[in-house]
């Protein structure tokens, strides 16, 4: 089967163009040449920040609900890395950018962020597999897509270190289970809910990056 016949492939181009401007998204472009101003960095993982506890516990559902036992063993060893290397990350970067304690962990949510938590929400709660993959795929190979684009590195670890924790050999072989695993999901085709689970994430993700810019109002 062709890269262009995969059933995951099939639906990343039906999500187009949201697809390829999030991939191209200005927030990358300057992540990549080292431009991104600091404030503009730190927002941004901030609000990602809070998608690691719905992550985590969509993460666990695919483990729950995972049909084979040989693919709840790979989802579970996942786990692992979203819990150790990308949290160190975060918490050296929040050093870094002068990011307070309080706005790291209760910070105001954009919008974006708060209907990407929902979804996922959403999804594991449905405790269907496919689902859930399909929100997992979008997650991880969309960020794979748009971390391949460097071609060299900033010197700043704070947004080096982003890129390359999307863009390494590890997270490459992840991407690659999770695209053949949602292929097998899908060779009959996929169940509109299925569609819709991923093409509201494409969506979010780019609502997400845009949201990078955006400055948010003092809660009253």
């Amino acid at each position: 089967m062709s890269d262009s016949e995969r059933p995951s492939e099939r639906l990343r181009q039906g999500s187009e163009p949201q697809w390829g401007r999030a991939v191209h998204h200005r927030f990358v472009d300057e992540l990549i040449s080292g431009e991104v101003a600091d404030e503009v960095l730190a927002h941004y993982l901030v609000q990602d920040y809070q998608f690691v506890d719905a992550f985590t516990a969509l993460l666990g559902a695919a483990v729950a609900c995972a049909d084979r036992p040989d693919s709840r063993r790979v989802l579970a060893r996942q786990l692992g890395v979203v819990s150790g290397d990308e949290n160190d990350y975060f918490d050296n970067a929040f050093d870094a950018l002068g990011v307070p304690s309080a706005e790291r962990t209760g910070p105001q949510r954009a919008a974006p962020t708060q209907a990407f938590i929902d979804l996922m929400d959403e999804v594991r709660r449905s405790q269907d597999y496919a689902r859930i993959l399909a929100v997992l795929t979008v997650a991880e190979w969309l960020y794979l897509d748009w971390a391949r684009r460097a071609d060299t590195l900033p010197e700043r670890f704070e947004q080096r270190d982003w890129i390359v924790l999307h863009n390494n050999a590890d997270f490459e072989q992840w991407v690659a289970w999770l695209r053949a695993e949602f292929d097998r999901l899908g060779e009959q085709g996929y169940p509109t809910a299925v569609v819709q689970a991923f093409n509201r994430a494409v969506e979010l993700e780019l609502q997400f990056f845009d949201a990078a810019y955006v400055t948010l109002a003092p809660s009253l």
